[in-house]
């Protein structure tokens, strides 16, 4: 087997692991020992075209990976709010790299298809959602009434806020693909009924302060179709009267079965008209 030299393999390290400075020390075993400063990780390299290939090409698979990654979420981050607006099914892979500034090649190595592409945008969007209406709720308040009230307010927030420019991304996606199965309506699916889950999980825990609440199923579905109404009319009228409308409703409703005014303020600060 042929054997690099030193100076060689020297010259492939730092093409390997570019930009980090690299010293190198020769051994006359023809091994380089390579050290970095980040995460103090140090590294053998023989110069033995095997062991060397390895290393180069774990170097090159991880910088690839990461520029892939990271092109994915810019490309995703234009997705999500063109299918907020326009629909799943208005997404192209043209029109996807001319928006977030990519190749069409590139965008269509990213996915491999269309409908890869909607199912990879469907899960975009669950994250966000997520990180705007779940996980603040859940950082702010214990398991009970206010974690209920919490995620109703956020839920509100969000759709007013248009977190997706065309509003609730998950209430335009399901009128778009709710007769037609397949993978990307299985993802839809997914993320509405793990949201309406969790509310009633939710819910469940607020019986003790909510001493009329019966089936938390039950209300966590009349609560989703009071917000859903709420998305689709301030969207039709362009005005936000829905939204406190919906508090409103939201906030009765737990009264009547037993919620005190006090724990309930957050839903009458988005039911003033």
């Amino acid at each position: 087997m042929k054997r690099r030299s030193a100076s060689e393999a020297a010259a492939l390290a730092d093409t390997v692991w570019t930009p980090l400075t690299v010293p190198v020390t020769t051994r006359s075993m023809m091994c380089i020992l390579v050290s970095f400063d980040i995460r103090t990780i140090v590294r053998i390299v023989c110069t033995n075209d095997r062991t060397y290939t390895w290393r180069m090409t774990q170097g090159v698979i991880d910088g690839r990976r990461a520029r892939g990654d990271e092109s994915r979420r810019v490309v995703l981050a234009e997705a999500i709010d063109i299918a907020s607006i326009e629909g799943l099914d208005g997404l192209s892979i043209g029109r996807l790299a001319e928006a977030a500034g990519q190749s069409k090649s590139g965008v269509a190595t990213l996915f491999g298809s269309k409908e890869s592409l909607q199912v990879a945008t469907v899960a975009a969007a669950r994250a966000r959602f997520t990180s705007t209406v779940i996980e603040p709720a859940r950082a702010a308040t214990p398991r009970g009434l206010s974690r209920v009230v919490a995620l109703v307010a956020a839920w509100l927030d969000y759709s007013r806020g248009r977190v997706f420019t065309g509003g609730c991304f998950f209430a335009a996606a399901s009128v778009e693909f709710d007769s037609k199965p397949g993978p990307v309506r299985d993802a839809v699916t997914d993320a509405l009924d793990t949201w309406e889950a969790y509310l009633a999980i939710s819910l469940g825990y607020a019986k003790p302060e909510v001493p009329g609440l019966g089936d938390p199923a039950q209300l966590a579905f009349e609560i989703t179709a009071l917000l859903d109404a709420a998305n689709t009319r301030s969207l039709l009228r362009d005005t936000d009267e829905p939204y406190a409308r919906a508090a409103a409703a939201v906030r009765d409703r737990l009264r009547g079965l037993g919620a005190v005014d006090t724990a309930l303020r957050p839903l009458d600060d988005r039911a003033t008209l």
